[in-house]
This record gives C-alpha cells, structure tokens and sequence, in this order.
C-alpha cells in the first residue's frame, strides 16, 4: 500500500518538476480523500479542488491524486497530511481521533458552520488542529448529515438491549449506553454480516445506504437522527504557511464556497428517505421520553469521552459548537 502512494508522489514529483519553468509562480498541492472517487464524502470536496484549479489558475493548483484504500488507508490520511507526506486531505475526524481526540466534537455540533467565524468557533479550531496535528482546517466538506440507527427488526423504545449493532469509535459508547452489543465491521463487509445475522442493525449517515445495498438487508429506520457528520478538508501547515497572500485566499474562497454546499442538505435528505421508503425502509419514530433519552444519551456519550481526553479544551469546544 505504502509503495502505492510513494510511486503516486513521485511521479507528481516529476509532473511538477517539467512544469515549473512554464509557471513558476505557480504551486502545487497533492491531495488525496479517504473514499474513492465519487463516493458521497468526496463529492464535494472534488467540486472545491474544481473551483481551486479554475480560479487558481497561475497562482495554485490542486493534484488530485485519488482516494480511498487503493491510495492509502483510510485512517492513515489524518498522519499522512499531519507529517507531509500529502499536502491536502478530505477526511472526517472520527479517522484520526487517535492523533486528535477533539476531533469527534465536529461531528456533535449544532452551529452551523457558516457562523464559525464570527463567534470564533474557527479560529479556536485551527489553534488546536495546528498545534496538535500540524494541520489547518480549510472547511467543512460535509455537514448537516445526521446519522441514523438502521435495522432489521424493529424496537419499541430507546432500550436496544439484546441487538447486536455495527459501530464505530464515535457512536459505539452510546449503543452502549442503550444496551446493545457493538462490533467494529469494515463498510464493505457490512452486507454480509446483516444478511448472515451476524448483526441486527448498524449506524449510518442518512444517504449512502443504496451504495452498497444496504437497503437490501434493511427494514427500519429510527428517527430522529442523531450526530452531524463531518468531513473536513485539512491542509498542512507548514505547506500553508508557505504560501502567498493570493494563493492562501484562492484555498479559502473555494473552501467557504463549498461549505455552502450543504445548505441544502435537508431537503436532499427528505428525497432520500422517499427513496428509502420505496425500497421498503419503514419508519420507526421515538417520540417522548424514549425520543429525549436517545438525543441525551447520544450527546452525553461523545461529551464525556471528549472532556476526559481532552478537559482543557473540550468545554470550550461544546460552548462554541453547540447551541444552548
């Protein structure tokens, strides 16, 4: 896998060595995403390296170089733009929470993320990512994008005593919590163990089950949703500290042009569960105090997790990131 990425980069390398002489106030950046080309996560952020490349004509461009295992593994991104072995990188938090257990606290905010600069929500950000992970977080790829609890026998209440669900770091402590048992399973396993019995349910962002036809070993979807996913595009910075006035403001135009891009989320997620609910996907609803202690347990768990790593800066984070 390594010799993968160390044969992609030498060869921008070389591309990038020709071509100096044409433009040599020009400069390069090699980026890489956790999933595949296409995939949902990296739609957006390939729509930002589009508008870097038209509008950053003669001052920046982005090397696409590719995403997914096939470039490197998806949780090796987080050190791989930490210590510059790329320059750019479209990746969620939840992958390198090892390096940067804070990172979590995107995916529970409630502030949108257009209003990050104005109540100092991303200057506090990048004071943290920069000194913990060599990083600035150029934006927010995807946002507005609750998960949700799927799965193949219903439930009466918020109790998930008995279910065996697939997880991952974030959300395991709350079903948990619950009272289900959790295991770690690969996405693409994910089909076999639900049609195996392996597992009754899993956790999923609301898009991307009919990816990998989930839909087809799916009966239920619990509401409401809980979480806000995140993806974040991160460039590192001593690759940015480099950089002139005219190419940092090429990078950060097309980052808040693309962190735009999710304002319509909630109406593309309404057309999703139409989607779901014609592929046979019902519709479990909490509603009272079952609703209440789902939400509360789901907030609390990420909370208390990232308050113990982290108490210097895990209040101060739940302060800026969620609303009272």
């Amino acid at each position: 896998m390594k010799s993968n990425i160390c044969s992609i980069l030498a060869s921008a390398a070389i591309a990038m060595t020709l071509l100096a002489p044409a433009s040599a106030q020009q400069v390069t950046l090699r980026a890489v995403s956790a999933w595949p080309e296409g995939n949902l996560f990296s739609q957006n952020f390939e729509k930002f390296v589009k508008k870097v490349n038209e509008d950053g004509k003669g001052v920046i461009q982005i090397q696409y170089l590719g995403g997914g295992a096939k470039v490197m593994p998806p949780f090796e991104v987080g050190n791989a733009v930490k210590t510059g072995v790329v320059d750019v990188a479209n990746v969620t938090g939840n992958f390198y929470t090892n390096l940067l257990p804070e990172a979590d606290a995107l995916s529970v905010s409630t502030v949108p993320v257009q209003e990050w600069d104005a109540n100092g929500t991303r200057g506090y950000i990048n004071e943290i990512w920069g000194k913990k992970l060599n990083v600035r977080y150029l934006g927010r790829a995807v946002d507005q994008m609750p998960y949700h609890l799927f799965l193949k026998k219903p439930i009466s209440g918020a109790d998930l005593s008995g279910l065996r669900l697939r997880g991952i770091p974030i959300y395991r402590y709350f079903f948990e919590q619950l009272g289900a048992s959790v295991l770690t399973i690969a996405p693409g396993e994910l089909y076999t163990a639900l049609e195996r019995g392996v597992v009754d349910g899993y956790g999923w962002p609301v898009s991307g089950l009919f990816d990998l036809s989930l839909q087809e070993q799916t009966r239920y979807r619990v509401e409401p949703g809980f979480y806000n996913t995140e993806v974040g595009v991160l460039i590192n910075l001593n690759r940015w500290n480099k950089l002139n006035d005219a190419q940092k403001e090429v990078l950060t135009t097309a980052a808040r042009w693309m962190e735009d891009l999710n304002l319509q989320n909630a109406q593309a997620w309404q057309e999703e569960k139409k989607r779901q609910a014609a592929a046979g996907i019902k519709t479990l609803e909490l509603t009272g105090a079952d609703r209440e202690a789902f939400l509360k347990t789901a907030q609390k768990s990420v909370w208390a997790g990232i308050d113990k790593l982290s108490p210097q800066h895990g209040p101060k984070l739940r302060e800026l990131l969620v609303k009272p």
